[in-house]
């Protein structure tokens, strides 16, 4: 059965290199608004007997939601076997429980709308903090892929003699993990708490890692403040101007150059969201993940 391959505006570059990996087809689209705001589909491509994959990474998900599902449904009207989405970066996945009350649990809304028209999914590094598997929100085959190995092998080809650091110790696991890869040590900041809102953070170790390049590692970069604080730290304890490297580069309101203000050595992201930032390209593992969740 043959593989065609849409992508949702924005997501043409990806898509692209995924298309060549597979060797599938890259199916043409006409998406686009009606002066009074609603969506316009049509797809212009043969879908019939043919499974259908969807590239649309999902940050600012809001205005991607419709098009998506109308592109979804129209393609199995059309005679499509099947639908896949590929989402790189998945949202909504940080509310997921009521903090106060009549708060909305918008991460288990979201996967419930995105399980009625996709019949699998593949993502990268979800934010999957107080759930233990991505099925526990999506009622639908998922496969989540890792970043990890990625920013091991950038680091390794890139940065000579880094150490690895973590804002705080929910960090730790993740930074530990990136840094056993790149063959490199790592520290985590410690966070000593005076009272309600005096927070004192302190460079554990520091005189030992003076002649290191401060690697500051994260899933998701989104207003920057906990790298921003970082780096600040880092600086004031006399190391070398660090890189920051984030899975996701959602970067909201004037976060990258807030970050970039701070004299940073540079800024690094993987592509699962379009940014200049891109450095760390993980369509291979995309494509390991929709291999494993269609067989």
């Amino acid at each position: 059965m043959k593989n065609i391959i849409f992508a949702l505006p924005g997501n043409e570059q990806l898509t692209e290199k995924l298309a060549k990996q597979l060797n599938a087809e890259i199916g043409e689209t006409n998406i686009r608004q009606f002066p009074d705001g609603e969506t316009y589909v049509q797809i212009k491509s043969d879908v019939k007997d043919k499974k259908v994959i969807l590239v649309c990474t999902l940050h600012q998900p809001d205005d991607k939601l419709l098009p998506l599902y109308f592109l979804s449904k129209t393609a199995i009207d059309l005679g499509a076997k099947c639908t896949c989405l590929i989402a790189p970066y998945l949202a909504y996945m940080r509310q997921d429980r009521r903090f106060n009350p009549g708060e909305a649990i918008t991460s288990e809304y979201f996967g419930s709308l995105i399980s009625q028209f996709a019949e699998t999914l593949v993502t990268v590094d979800p934010h999957l903090h107080r759930r233990s598997s991505l099925s526990e929100v999506y009622g639908i085959p998922s496969e989540v892929v890792h970043a990890a190995n990625h920013i091991s092998d950038w680091i390794k080809n890139n940065v000579e003699n880094p150490i690895l650091v973590g804002p705080d110790s929910e960090s730790e696991q993740w930074v530990s993990v990136v840094a056993k890869n790149a063959g490199a040590p790592f520290m985590v900041l410690e966070k000593i708490r005076h009272g309600d809102k005096d927070v004192e953070v302190s460079v554990p170790d520091v005189e030992n890692y003076k002649n290191h390049v401060p690697v500051l590692v994260d899933d998701i970069i989104s207003s920057a403040r906990t790298m921003i604080e970082t780096v600040q730290h880092l600086k004031k304890s006399g190391m070398k101007d660090p890189i920051c490297i984030g899975v996701h580069a959602v970067f909201g309101g004037n976060a990258y150059q807030d970050l970039k203000d701070t004299g940073v050595a540079d800024i690094v992201t993987c592509n699962t969201i379009p940014h200049p930032s891109n450095k760390i390209d993980i369509s291979d593992i995309l494509i390991r993940g929709y291999n494993k969740v269609i067989n």
